[in-house]
């Protein structure tokens, strides 16, 4: 009995091609935060990646505070997505009292929308995904 070999070009050919998510431009997500910004509720935002920081915010005393959050909370979701073995982590939403955050990363780029306690978010992730 001969056994027939398979050549690399017979499963090449078999195999699907895998579907690339396109990312935003740097440009183009400080368009739609700058949109978002506009949205009932909206405090403001911190757009950052490895190089550049970008944060808008309506109450400019409150930078450091907001800039502490938006790290933890994004850092936060990381690790307990690790410790549960949950996955990536596609967004987090951290409600406080009065003020809640919605935390993404949006291809290289981290994102943190700071909004009031009322505002809805799901509004905000369609027009950012």
């Amino acid at each position: 009995m001969v056994k027939k070999k398979r050549s690399f070009q017979e499963v090449a050919a078999v195999a699907e091609p895998v579907t690339v998510e396109e990312t935003i431009s740097v440009n183009n997500l400080r368009a739609n935060l700058d949109e978002i910004k506009t949205y009932d509720g909206v405090v403001g935002y911190i757009l950052r990646n490895s190089t550049s920081a970008a944060i808008d915010l309506k109450d400019p005393t409150k930078i450091i505070d907001y800039a502490i959050i938006s790290s933890s909370a994004l850092d936060a979701g990381e690790e307990l997505s690790k410790l549960f073995d949950l996955g990536a982590v596609k967004d987090i939403v951290v409600e406080g009292k009065g003020v809640k955050v919605l935390s993404l990363i949006v291809g290289e780029n981290r994102i943190s929308i700071f909004l009031e306690k009322d505002a809805d978010c799901e509004k905000i992730l369609k027009k950012l995904q």
